[in-house]
């Protein structure tokens, strides 16, 4: 492996390690010491760790470790790595904090009456954690998984499959917890939500690539074999050159905004690539009508 393709690898990792170690940090320092909850295999980690007292850091190393296997199966090593370092580096993360809890080197933030102050810095650091891991192509497992394999199988929506979960999960959490806390939860979740919105440089479900190059039948079937999504060609005649070309169009979710740049760059390095916010997505791979 030369060095520029390792240096390429840890130009993505590094930012999903810190990413991890944010989320890690948010949830140990604010949403587990007020009794707040969370979505997904994260939300049923919390949950065993209020009934049963089992550290987090082994539950969630332990839901997540056969969904993996099962997303490289299904899915492929290609979509599946980065997620896979992104659920070791959570798990380890989880495991560094709880320690430093249990050694008294690190006090989270606890409060009797003022859960809004508790649920906005949880929002904060979660969104902010998981917007990192998000934006350079890694996922910290557990429903994401899920719901990939689901969308590809049967073309239900990522974002359906992981609400309906969530809805689940956070309305079991009702038997171990008040429901003020619930409340409080969606606040954070909310707001975690827009901080993820933020960081991805868009507030929307989606974005739209439009591919200006001399490649471009190449580059839309690396998308359609590597991402799976749809590509459409558009005839095109350049201005200056006269000469007719392709553009290619086409809409991806946010969290794979990086990975489809980097498919076109690494055919053609001179494409001209322009992203537009999406509002509404209507069909496979996106919201069903």
């Amino acid at each position: 492996m030369n060095s520029s393709k390792l240096i390429n690898i840890g130009k993505t990792t590094a930012p999903i390690l810190l990413g991890t170690a944010v989320y890690a940090f948010g949830l140990l320092y604010f949403i587990v010491p007020n009794q707040l909850m969370e979505g997904g295999v994260t939300g049923i980690t919390i949950l065993l760790n209020y009934a049963f007292n089992i550290p987090i850091f082994l539950t969630t190393l332990l839901l997540n470790l056969p969904l993996f296997l099962l997303g490289w199966k299904v899915l492929g090593s290609n979509q599946i790595i980065y997620t896979g370092i992104g659920i070791g580096a959570l798990s380890l993360f989880l495991w560094v904090f709880e320690a430093l809890i249990d050694a008294g080197l690190l006090v989270p933030f606890t409060t009797e009456h003022d859960f809004i102050l508790a649920s906005l810095y949880a929002g904060v650091t979660l969104g902010a954690g998981l917007g990192i891991v998000f934006r350079y192509g890694g996922t910290t497992g557990g429903v994401d998984i899920v719901a990939r394999i689901l969308g590809r199988k049967y073309g239900w929506s990522m974002g359906r499959i992981i609400l309906v979960v969530d809805i689940i999960i956070i309305g079991a959490s009702l038997l171990y917890i008040p429901r003020e806390k619930i409340l409080y939860t969606l606040v954070a979740v909310f707001i975690a939500s827009k901080i993820i919105d933020f960081i991805q440089e868009g507030a929307y479900a989606a974005k739209a690539f439009t591919i200006i190059s001399d490649e471009a039948p190449q580059i839309a079937d690396l998308i359609t074999t590597e991402m799976e999504r749809g590509v459409t060609l558009i005839p095109a005649i350049g201005a200056y050159s006269k000469q007719a070309k392709h553009m290619v169009y086409c809409i991806v979710a946010r969290q794979e905004i990086r990975q489809l740049t980097q498919l076109a760059k690494s055919v053609d390095p001179r494409a001209f690539i322009i992203i537009s916010d999406v509002h509404d997505v209507q069909g496979e791979g996106f919201r069903e009508t």
